[in-house]
C-alpha cells in the first residue's frame, strides 16, 4: 500500500476551487428558516404549508440542525409543523429532531426519515386522490434507515427495507416490500398489511406488530433470530392500541379506523415479532423490576445475567 501511494501527487485544499452546493436555494434556507424565524427564536408553535417536488432532497435537515443547535431535544412535539403538498425527494426529513413535524400530502422517494432523531413524519395520499391507501405504495425504499427516535406514520404501503437498522423510532405503514425490518435493533414497527419476503432478517431488537389477516406471514418471515406469536399480553395489546389510535388521529387511515372500531375481534389477526435474545432480556428486566429494582438498574442487572449465561 505504501509503495502504491509513495509517488502520488500531494492533495490539499485549493482556495477558489471549492464546490458551491447552493444551499441558499434549498427550501430549508430559502423558506423554512425565514418563515419560522420568529417562532424559532422563542420556541413557540408555528405552522406553514409549502409545495414540494422530488428535487427537494433532504428537506428539513438543515432546519432540523438549527433546532438541535439551539434547543437540543427539549421542544414539545409539533412545535414547528411543515405541511408539504407534492412529492418528497430523497431523504425527506433526514435526521430531524424532536419538535419538528413534517407532513406530506402526496408521496415520498427513498430514504424517508433517514437517521430520524425525535421528529415526526406523516405521509398521507393527496386530498384529491381516491386510491385505496392500503393497496398502494406511497413511499420508496430504505425508509427510517438508522432512525434513533421519533415517529413515522405512512398511510399507504412502503417500499423495500422499511425500518432497516431502526434503533428506536415508532413506525406504522400499511404494508411493505422485501427485507422489512432488516437489522432492526430497537423501536416499534406496526405493519397493517402484507410484507415482502425475508421479513425481520437480522432483527435483534425492538418489537413488530403485523396485521396478518390472511395468515401468510410465516411464509415470508426470516426466523433465524426472531419468534412469531399472537398478541395476547395486556401490555402489548395496550401498546398496539395506543399506537394505532395515534396513527388514526394523525392520518385518518380508513384501515386503522376499521381495526379500532372492531379491535377486540381484529386483535386476533395481529402477530407479534420479537427477537429471541431481546425476549430473554425483557423477561429478565421484568423479573428484576418485580423485585423492586428501578428500571435502569434492572436493565443492567438483566444484561449482566444474560451475558453470564445464567
Amino acid at each position: 500500500l505504501n509503495r502504491e501511494y509513495a509517488h502520488a501527487p500531494e492533495r490539499h485544499y485549493a482556495a477558489g476551487k471549492d464546490y458551491d452546493f447552493k444551499l441558499e436555494t434549498t427550501i430549508d434556507e430559502a423558506v423554512l428558516i425565514p418563515e419560522f424565524k420568529k417562532a424559532f427564536a422563542k420556541g413557540t408553535h408555528h405552522e406553514i404549508t409549502v409545495n414540494i417536488s422530488s428535487i427537494n432532497r433532504t428537506m428539513g435537515t438543515l432546519f432540523g440542525s438549527e433546532i438541535t443547535r439551539k434547543y437540543g431535544n427539549s421542544l414539545p412535539d409539533d412545535t414547528f409543523v411543515v405541511n408539504c403538498i407534492g412529492g418528497g425527494g430523497q431523504s425527506f426529513g433526514a435526521f430531524i429532531p424532536k419538535g419538528l413535524t413534517m407532513k406530506i400530502h402526496g408521496d415520498a422517494n427513498d430514504y424517508l426519515g433517514k437517521g430520524l432523531s425525535g421528529g415526526k413524519i406523516i405521509v398521507v395520499p393527496p386530498d384529491t386522490q381516491t386510491i385505496k391507501a392500503s393497496e398502494n405504495i406511497i413511499i420508496g425504499n430504505v425508509a427510517l434507515y438508522g432512525a434513533t427516535s421519533g415517529t413515522v406514520y405512512v398511510c399507504g404501503m412502503a417500499g423495500e427495507r422499511f425500518c432497516v437498522r431502526n434503533s428506536g423510532a415508532i413506525a406504522v405503514a400499511e404494508g411493505c416490500g422485501d427485507h422489512g425490518l432488516e437489522y432492526m435493533t430497537g423501536g416499534r414497527a406496526v405493519i397493517l398489511g402484507t410484507t415482502g419476503k425475508n421479513f425481520a432478517a437480522g432483527m435483534s431488537g425492538g418489537i413488530a406488530y403485523v396485521y396478518d389477516k390472511d395468515h401468510e406471514l410465516y411464509k415470508k418471515l426470516n426466523e433465524t433470530l426472531v419468534t412469531m406469536e399472537g398478541v395476547t399480553e395486556k401490555f402489548d395489546i395496550a401498546e398496539l392500541k395506543d399506537i394505532l389510535t395515534d396513527y388514526y388521529a394523525e392520518t385518518g387511515s380508513e384501515l386503522a379506523g376499521e381495526i379500532l372500531n372492531n379491535f377486540d375481534t381484529e386483535i386476533k389477526f395481529f402477530k407479534r415479532i420479537v427477537p429471541n435474545d431481546y425476549r430473554r432480556m425483557l423477561a429478565a428486566i421484568s423479573k428484576f423490576e418485580e423485585q423492586g429494582v428501578p428500571h435502569e438498574v434492572a436493565e443492567l442487572e438483566a444484561f449482566a445475567e444474560i451475558t453470564a449465561g445464567t
